[in-house]
């Protein structure tokens, strides 16, 4: 365990989500339990195109349907997210279990794919995190407010000094949420998913135009547990001193 003596605070938890089905909304959280494979419940389901279902990126998400994240997964025990019955609301208010054919059938007129997968259906590391400061200048550069949904993150941080890209700084480093420490393993790859509005499936292209042009095309970072715990929104974020 680290020392907490011999660290500083760089932020506060802003925001937290999960995804229960890779691709669909996300559910915001008051505090949630952090195991050895991300949050509890996250991303635990995937739906795949069969068509490429054993390539090295076979899922189906935005980039072929813009209004999946109006599918609203949720669990029927809360509580239990990794014992629970998954359900998922669709955008006209029907909800079927996440394995019913049906859903799958209205999700996409081709054959699609449910799996399961206790550790996870991440790209890459099974934590993502994003700071309000970040989100706030890519705001300025495209000229209007952005929703943190674009960015699909699990961890929302408000850091201390108020400029953007702070969680850059931390590659390599330890963080310390509540009763959770995650290193800071890679910064996060952009795709066409964050010129997507969460809220009408419009597309802005300028948004990861601008990632590409002015920050290689990496918005915010990926991070694996160290110490498995609960967090909170706004638990206290800190990381160890050199």
């Amino acid at each position: 365990m680290g020392d907490a003596r011999n660290e500083r605070q760089v932020g506060r938890v802003a925001g937290l989500w999960r995804y229960p089905v890779k691709s669909m909304a996300g559910e915001a959280l008051p505090e949630v339990d952090v195991g050895w494979h991300g949050m509890a419940g996250d991303r635990r389901w995937a739906f795949v195109r069969s068509s490429v279902a054993h390539s090295g990126f076979p899922w189906f998400t935005l980039r072929q349907r813009h209004d999946l994240n109006r599918y609203r997964p949720f669990f029927v025990e809360p509580s239990r997210p990794d014992k629970s019955r998954t359900m998922v609301r669709t955008p006209s208010g029907d909800a079927f279990d996440v394995a019913n054919p049906a859903l799958a059938a209205e999700l996409h007129r081709e054959e699609v794919q449910l799996i399961k997968q206790d550790r996870g259906n991440f790209d890459s590391f099974p934590l993502s995190l994003i700071s309000t400061q970040t989100i706030g200048w890519l705001g300025e550069k495209v000229g209007g407010a952005l929703d943190a949904q674009r960015f699909r993150p699990n961890i929302l941080v408000e850091t201390g000094d108020g400029a953007p890209f702070a969680e850059e700084e931390w590659l390599g480093k330890v963080l310390r949420i509540g009763g959770m420490r995650m290193r800071i393993d890679k910064r996060d790859s952009r795709c066409m998913v964050i010129t997507i509005d969460p809220a009408t499936g419009e597309r802005n292209p300028a948004i990861l135009r601008t990632v590409a042009e002015q920050r290689e095309g990496r918005l915010g970072v990926y991070g694996t547990t160290v110490e498995t715990g609960r967090i909170a929104v706004g638990d206290v974020v800190t990381i160890g001193q050199e």
